[in-house]
């Protein structure tokens, strides 16, 4: 089971509290970042097709997609998406890939193959499992949903290009490190993974560049 969802203010101050003492190299990236928060959005179905929406596309261009999908009659629950035509979907800007990722998605819960809200339940490498047994969801989408819209605390997505560059530079690494080597490098974060990818998310927005998450 997950205890300490990262689903408060107060819950945040913590966890940062006590990755700051952990580790003490954090502690002059957590001055320059700045307060930040976390930024949370509902579970379920349309979380899951937000993260998508957000892949490989910037913030702006991910932002003015969703309000435009999310405008669509039904879009938001799973019978109304498979009631869509695919013009209708990539009318809104979805790509190919992205409208059927989406329809699979939404065949699987509404034939109650997937269960969004047993996920919240379940350890992350239980959950990330799960989710990427679905065609065109991979580890960092199933990341991503699993930090911003379940509220997982442990969560660092290695894959994230703005992570890799944020820990790189922080840390005052000789290059930015492949997702294998960020991975162990972050093992000493736990409990508190996902507080320290917020940490150098708003670390990497600090320098001038956008986090690229458009949750």
């Amino acid at each position: 089971m997950i205890h300490g969802k990262l689903d408060s203010a107060a819950t945040l101050e913590q966890h940062l509290a006590a990755l700051l003492a952990a580790d003490l190299r954090l502690q002059p990236i957590a001055e320059q970042a700045g307060p930040f928060e976390i930024r949370r959005t509902a579970p379920g179905f349309a979380g899951l097709a937000k993260v998508i929406c957000g892949q490989q596309v910037s913030v702006a261009s991910a932002g003015a997609i969703w309000a435009r999908f999310s405008a669509l009659p039904g879009a938001l629950e799973p019978e109304g998406y498979l009631a869509l035509s695919e013009e209708q979907v990539r009318g809104a800007g979805f790509s190919l890939g992205k409208y059927r990722t989406v329809h699979g998605i939404a065949e699987a819960v509404a034939a109650d193959e997937l269960d969004l809200a047993e996920l919240e339940t379940l350890p992350v490498a239980e959950a990330v499992e799960r989710l990427v047994r679905l065609k065109g969801v991979g580890p960092w989408t199933a990341e991503i949903y699993l930090m911003f819209c379940a509220g997982h605390p442990d969560i660092f997505p290695a894959g994230d290009l703005a992570l890799q560059k944020a820990v790189a530079h922080g840390l005052k690494l000789g290059a930015r490190p492949a997702p294998p080597e960020l991975i162990e490098m972050a093992r000493p974060w736990a409990p508190y993974r996902a507080t320290a990818a917020l940490l150098f998310w708003r670390y990497y927005a600090a320098l001038g560049l956008n986090s690229g998450v458009l949750l």
